[in-house]
């Protein structure tokens, strides 16, 4: 539920320094080949349905970066697949990541229009027909059907403003091209 009262006299704190977002984005319109990125994770088969996943590096800014630390990933399948349930699905990594990416950009533009925010919750679905990706049925998709991302946002603004920031950060979001857009994938053995 939204509160459309405002105080004028209070600073807006979302956690995101909008100043260093936009003195990031002019300084890349000026250098538009430091605006190249390319972003890297590693996987290692384990056992089963089962692989253990890293992301430590990546390219940007017209060198090599690292992380603070390694993150790691375990995914697998679960106990119905037959599989030991070591980790959550990949499937359920792509929801996660859009979520995910959805909801930090909510952060950031409310923060670039001064709009609190009290509380933001996604749930996020995924409908999928697994007799595709089991060999069941050839004609269906072994990917989603579709997707349903519902937020509940607390903040101090209308619903508009609300809906406006969550419309914005659709229009932004890395993840949400990747998913609604054909990417060009190249599989290579070596």
């Amino acid at each position: 539920m939204a509160n459309t009262s405002t105080n004028a006299t209070s600073t807006v704190d979302n956690g995101v320094n909008v100043a260093a977002l936009i003195s990031a984005r002019e300084a890349l319109a000026q250098a538009p080949q430091a605006a190249q990125f390319k972003w890297r994770a590693a996987c290692e088969w384990k056992n089963g349905t089962h692989s253990h996943s890293t992301v430590e590096g990546y390219y940007g800014l017209g060198q090599e970066q690292r992380h603070r630390r390694t993150f790691t990933f375990d995914a697998d399948h679960p106990e119905v697949f037959a599989s030991e349930d070591n980790g959550a699905t990949p499937v359920e990594y792509v929801l996660v990541g859009l979520a995910s990416c959805l909801t930090a950009g909510i952060a950031a533009v409310a923060q670039h229009r001064n709009i609190q925010l009290r509380s933001v919750t996604a749930t996020i679905e995924g409908d999928m027909d697994i007799q595709g990706i089991l060999g069941v049925d050839s004609d269906v998709r072994n990917g989603f059907g579709g997707i349903k991302v519902t937020y509940k946002i607390d903040a101090d603004a209308k619903r508009e403003d609300i809906e406006a920031l969550v419309a914005q950060s659709q229009k932004r979001s890395a993840v949400y091209d990747i998913v609604t857009n054909p990417t060009n994938v190249t599989v290579v053995v070596n």
